[in-house]
C-alpha cells in the first residue's frame, strides 16, 4: 500500500509553503511574500512518530480569480484534495476569517475528506490568542494554533492529522527509484511531457514562459521499476532573469539536477538548437549525470525521408561536448515515442553505475598504449603504470603515472574512446583523475 497523502490547502499568502517546508524539514517549496508563488503541487517526504507520509503543497485557492494561471492553480489544488487522505486547511490569524476562507471551507466539506483546521501565524508562546475563536465560524471543528516560522504547534497539528489515518496505510517502500530531472529552456514542453507520462495534469501547462516555478516530483511505478520525474523551471539566460521568484526557480532547477540520477534535456524541435540548450546541458555535464537529449514537438516538424538523420547530424555537431548522449525524437502532445523514454532512462542509469574491474581496465590500457605511444615532452615520455576505477555516477578512473603534466588532454580522450569502444558507457560522462606515483591523496 502507498504512503498516505496529506494536502496543505488555503488561500494565497497564509503560509502554506512555509508550513510545508517546516514539516518536511527542508526548503523544497519557494517561499516569498508575493501571493501566488506556488502554482503546482509540490510533493515532499515527511515523517511523524516513525510513520512516513507524503505532504503536498498547493497553490493558493482564489475562488473568484479569472486569470488563466489562477484557474490552473485552482485545478491543481482540487486534484490534490481529490487524491489526499487528509487535508490541512491553513488560515491566517492576522487577517481573520475572510470570505475566501468561507468559500474554501465549503468546498472542502463537499469533498468528504477529513479536514484539520490550522490557524497559522500564532507566533506568541503560551495560550492561544483570543482571535482564534473566530475560526470556529468555519464549521470545521477545533482550530489548531500554529507558527509555521517557529514551529510552534506543529506537533499538535500532526497528531490531529494522524487521528484520521489508519495504521494499515503505512508501509515501507524499499524499491529503488530512479530520479529523473527534466530540464531545458522555457516552453520546450517539460511539463507537457510529465503530464503525458503521468496520464494527468500533474504540472500546470501554459504558453506563458515561466509557468513552472518549483521542482515538481511525479512518481511513476511500472513493472520494470519506479521513476521519480522532476519537472523544473525553464532555464533562461541570466540577463533575462529579473524577477526574484524566477531566481529561486532557477536555483530549484539546479538543485533538481544535483539530486537526479538521469537528466532528460528537452529541446524544442521546431525552434531547434540554441545557445541556451548547450548551457542547460552543461549544468548536467558538470554534475556528472547520465543524460538523454529529447527532441520534443517532433509532430510539428515538417518531415521527409531524411529529416531525422539530418537533424541528428546537426545535433551531434551542436552537442559535440557530450557525444555520448543518445537522442530521442518524441512528441509530448501526441505521445509519439514517449514509451521508449523509460527503457532509455534505465539503460543510461545502468551505464552511469557501471563498474569495471581493474584487471579489464589494465588490459585495455596495455592494448591502447601499444597502439598509440603515450606523449613525450623534452625527451621524457609519459608512463602510465596502471588504472583503476575509483567510483561510479559518473564512472571515474584513476591513472597512476610518472608525470601528471605529460598526460595531455588529447591522450585522456583517446583512452576514454578505447574504454567506450569496449564497454559502451553510453549516456554517461567519464572522468579521469591523474596521480603521480607516490603522490598522497588530498
Amino acid at each position: 500500500m502507498a504512503k498516505p497523502v496529506v494536502a496543505v490547502v488555503g488561500r494565497p499568502n497564509v503560509g502554506k509553503s512555509t508550513l510545508f517546508n517546516k514539516l518536511i524539514g527542508k526548503r523544497l517549496s519557494i517561499v516569498d511574500d508575493t501571493p501566488g508563488v506556488t502554482r503546482d503541487r509540490i510533493y515532499g517526504q515527511a515523517e511523524w512518530c516513525n510513520h512516513p507520509f507524503l505532504l503536498v503543497d498547493t497553490g493558493g485557492i482564489e475562488p473568484d480569480g479569472g486569470d488563466v494561471i489562477l484557474s490552473g492553480m485552482r485545478a491543481q489544488a482540487q486534484l490534490a484534495i481529490e487524491t489526499a487522505n487528509v487535508i490541512i486547511f491553513v488560515t491566517d490569524l492576522k487577517s481573520g476569517v475572510t470570505a475566501a476562507d468561507m468559500e474554501i471551507a465549503s468546498m472542502l466539506q463537499k469533498s468528504g475528506k477529513p479536514i484539520v483546521l490550522c490557524v497559522n501565524k500564532c507566533d506568541t508562546v503560551g495560550e492561544a490568542p483570543a482571535e482564534i475563536y473566530e475560526f470556529y465560524n468555519l464549521g470545521l471543528g477545533d482550530p489548531i494554533a500554529v507558527s509555521s516560522v517557529h514551529g510552534h504547534g506543529t506537533g499538535d497539528l500532526l497528531e490531529a492529522v494522524f487521528e484520521h489515518l489508519p495504521d494499515s496505510s503505512f508501509e515501507e517502500e524499499d524499491q529503488e527509484v530512479i530520479q529523473v530531472a527534466v530540464i531545458g529552456k522555457p516552453n520546450a514542453g517539460k511539463s507537457s511531457l510529465i503530464n503525458r507520462i503521468a496520464g494527468e495534469e500533474r504540472s500546470l501547462v501554459s504558453d506563458i514562459a515561466g509557468t513552472t516555478r518549483d521542482a515538481i516530483d511525479t512518481l511513476i511505478t511500472r513493472p520494470e521499476g519506479s521513476y521519480n520525474f522532476i519537472d523544473t523551471a525553464g532555464l533562461r539566460r541570466k540577463s533575462k532573469v529579473e524577477d526574484k521568484i524566477e531566481k529561486y526557480s532557477v536555483l530549484r532547477a539546479k538543485m533538481a539536477i544535483e539530486r537526479a540520477n538521469v537528466c532528460v534535456i528537452m529541446i524544442d524541435g521546431v525552434d531547434g538548437f540554441t545557445e541556451q540548450d548547450s548551457k542547460v546541458a552543461g549544468l548536467a555535464l558538470e554534475q556528472g549525470k547520465a543524460c538523454i537529449i529529447a527532441v520534443n514537438k517532433w509532430d510539428a516538424v515538417e518531415k521527409d525521408g531524411t529529416t531525422m538523420d539530418a537533424y541528428r547530424k546537426r545535433l551531434m555537431k551542436d552537442f559535440s561536448f557530450m557525444p555520448y548522449a543518445p537522442f530521442l525524437f518524441l512528441s509530448a502532445k501526441t505521445g509519439q515515442r514517449v514509451e521508449r523514454l523509460f527503457d532509455l532512462i534505465r539503460f543510461v542509469h545502468e551505464q552511469n553505475n557501471m563498474r569495471i574491474s581493474t584487471g579489464k581496465l589494465n588490459d585495455i590500457l596495455a592494448d591502447a598504449t601499444a597502439r598509440v605511444q603515450p606523449p613525450t615532452d623534452k625527451g621524457r615520455r609519459l608512463k602510465i603504470y596502471y588504472m583503476t576505477q575509483a567510483s561510479t555516477c559518473p564512472p571515474t578512473f584513476v591513472c597512476f603515472c610518472n608525470k601528471a603534466e605529460l598526460f595531455h588532454f588529447s591522450y585522456q580522450r583517446y583512452l576514454e574512446n578505447q574504454i567506450r569502444a569496449t564497454f559502451g558507457l553510453e549516456g554517461t560522462p567519464i572522468r579521469f583523475v591523474i596521480r603521480e606515483r607516490g603522490e598522497k591523496k588530498v
